[in-house]
C-alpha cells in the first residue's frame, strides 16, 4: 500500500511539472505590432518622428535667438550696467554746483553767456541765395500729434513754434511768401493761401489750436497740394516745402514715388523735421529733391532742438550750381498816402484811411510787401530789400577775447556799459573776458550787443562809424 501511494505521488508531481511546462511550450511566438495609422492612412510613428525633429530645430533656433538678443541688449545698457531706462533721471538742476562760498552768480552768468554764444554763431559763408522765396509750411495734424513727449503735447508745441517761425520768417525774408497746409484724416487741407501778409497766417495758426488732431497723415496728398500751389510761382522765386511730420507711416492713395519724381522735375525742394523715428520715404524725399543731399531730413532731440530746426529754415537756401540762370525782376516802390475819407483797398476790400498806391496801375493796397491784385507787380519798400540783402553778405562772427589778454577798454563799444566781471572765487581768475571783438575794426562788444548785431542789425557799429574817404 505504501509503495503504491509513493508511486502515485510521484506520478502526480511529474504530471504537474509537465502541466507547468506545457503552457511555456505552447506560447505562440511574439507577433510584430504593426504601425498605427490614423483615419487618413498616415503613419503616426513616422509623423511623430518628424514632430520631434521639428521641436529640436525650434529649440535650437530659440537658443540662437536668445544669444543674439543678449548681444543686442548690450547696446541698451546704461552707465550703471542696467538698461538705459533703469538709470537714475538726471535733472538739469541736479547738475548745478556752487563754489566754496556758496555763490552761484558766476555759474549762472557763464551758463547764460554760453547760451547767447551759441545763438550768435551763424553760417557766415557768402553763398548765392534765393532771397525771394515761396514756402509751403506743411503740418502734421494726425492722431500721432496727441503724444505728450513734448509738453503739453506735440500739436500744441508745433503750433506755437510755427507762429514763432512765421514772425521770424517775414522779419528775415520780407519779400517772400508762405502758405500753410495740414495733414488730417488722410487728406491735405489748405488753411492759409500763399501770401506775403504774416497776419493771415498767424490768424490761421491760432484758429488751429482749437482743432483736435485726428486720423492718419497722407504725405502724398500734402505734396500734391503743395506742388499745385507752387506751380504758378515765377522762376525767380525759390520753391520750398517744409514738413513737420510726427507719424511713422503715411496713408497714400497712390504711388508716392511718382509724386517725388514730379517734385524733382519742378525743382521743388523739400525739408522734413521728424518728431518720431526716421522714416525711409522721408529720407528718400529729401535726398532726391535736394540734389542728393539727405541732411535736409532732421529728427528732433528735445524742445530746444525743435526750435533750432525751425530757425534753420528761416535762412534762405543756397542756389545750386545747376540753376545758373539770372532773371531781372520788375518791382514797384509805392508811396504812402494819407486820406481824410476812407476808401476800399483792393487786397481785402476793406475801408481804410490811406494806404499804398501801385506806381503802375494806381491801385490801392493796405500793407507791404504784397503783389498788386490788378497788375501782379511786386510792391515793396527799399528797407525790405535791405533786410533781405544781409543773407547774401552775412556779417562776420566776432571772436571771443582771451581772458588773459590786456583789455584796452572797460566799456562795450555799442551800449557803453561796463563789461561784467566773472571770477572764480577760489582762484580769483576770470572765467571769461565777456568781450567779443570784430576783426575789421578791432572794437570790443558785450555778448548782448553781439547777439543783437548779428540777429537784428546785420551791420557792425564799429565798422560803420569809421570815416570813409
Amino acid at each position: 500500500m505504501d509503495s503504491g501511494s509513493d508511486s502515485d505521488d510521484a506520478r502526480i508531481n511529474v504530471s504537474g511539472r509537465r502541466q507547468r511546462r506545457e503552457p511555456q511550450g505552447e506560447m505562440p511566438p511574439p507577433e510584430t505590432v504593426p504601425d498605427s495609422t490614423d483615419a487618413n492612412g498616415y503613419n503616426l510613428r513616422s509623423r511623430n518622428k518628424k514632430h520631434r525633429r521639428l521641436d529640436r530645430d525650434r529649440m535650437k533656433d530659440a537658443r540662437n535667438n536668445r544669444r543674439k538678443r543678449k548681444a543686442a541688449n548690450k547696446d541698451l545698457l546704461g552707465a550703471s550696467g542696467g538698461y538705459a531706462w533703469e538709470d537714475e533721471i538726471k535733472r538739469s538742476w541736479d547738475l548745478v554746483t556752487v563754489d566754496d562760498e556758496g555763490d552761484m552768480t558766476s555759474l549762472v552768468a557763464s551758463l547764460v553767456e554760453a547760451r547767447k554764444k551759441r545763438a550768435a554763431k551763424r553760417d557766415v559763408t557768402p553763398y548765392q541765395r534765393g532771397i525771394i522765396r515761396t514756402l509751403i509750411l506743411t503740418l502734421d495734424c494726425s492722431e500721432s500729434m496727441t503724444e505728450k513727449d513734448l509738453r503739453p503735447n506735440r500739436h500744441a508745441m508745433m503750433i506755437q513754434y510755427a507762429i514763432d517761425f512765421v514772425h521770424e520768417f517775414f522779419d528775415e525774408n520780407p519779400i517772400s511768401q508762405i502758405g500753410i497746409v495740414i495733414m488730417r484724416n488722410g487728406l491735405a487741407h489748405l488753411v492759409s493761401s500763399v501770401s506775403g501778409n504774416p497776419q493771415d497766417h498767424l490768424d490761421a495758426l491760432k484758429h488751429m489750436r482749437k482743432q483736435e488732431p485726428k486720423g492718419n497723415p497722407s504725405l502724398q496728398n500734402a505734396l500734391e497740394l503743395a506742388r499745385g500751389l507752387l506751380l504758378p510761382v515765377p522762376s525767380h522765386s525759390t520753391r520750398e516745402v517744409l514738413i513737420i511730420f510726427g507719424s511713422l507711416s503715411s496713408t497714400d492713395p497712390g504711388d508716392i514715388h511718382q509724386t517725388i519724381a514730379s517734385l524733382v522735375d519742378e525743382k521743388i525742394r523739400v525739408k522734413v523735421i521728424g518728431l518720431s523715428a526716421q522714416v525711409a520715404v522721408c529720407k528718400e524725399l529729401c535726398k532726391l529733391t535736394n540734389f542728393g543731399d539727405d541732411s535736409f531730413y532732421k529728427i528732433l532731440l528735445d524742445e530746444t532742438h525743435f526750435k533750432d530746426l525751425f530757425d534753420e529754415a528761416v535762412t534762405p537756401l543756397p542756389v545750386n550750381k545747376i540753376n545758373k540762370g539770372f532773371t531781372l525782376v520788375k518791382m514797384g516802390f509805392p508811396t504812402r498816402v494819407f486820406e481824410s475819407v476812407p476808401t476800399f483797398c483792393s487786397c481785402h476790400s476793406k475801408l481804410i484811411y490811406g494806404g499804398y498806391f501801385c506806381p503802375n496801375c494806381h491801385n490801392k493796397v493796405c500793407s507791404l510787401p504784397t503783389v498788386c491784385p490788378c497788375c501782379d507787380l511786386t510792391l515793396i519798400l527799399s528797407t525790405h530789400l535791405a533786410r533781405s540783402y544781409h543773407h547774401l553778405m552775412p556779417l562776420k562772427t566776432f571772436n571771443e577775447v582771451d581772458a588773459k589778454e590786456t583789455f584796452p577798454t572797460e566799456n562795450c563799444f555799442a551800449c557803453q556799459r561796463r563789461f561784467p566781471i566773472l571770477k572764480n572765487h577760489k582762484s580769483d581768475q576770470l572765467l571769461t573776458s565777456s568781450r567779443y571783438r570784430c576783426d575789421d575794426c578791432r572794437q570790443d562788444f558785450c555778448i548782448d550787443c553781439d547777439v543783437f548785431i548779428h540777429e537784428v542789425l546785420h551791420n557792425c557799429p564799429g565798422c560803420e562809424s569809421k570815416p570813409t574817404i
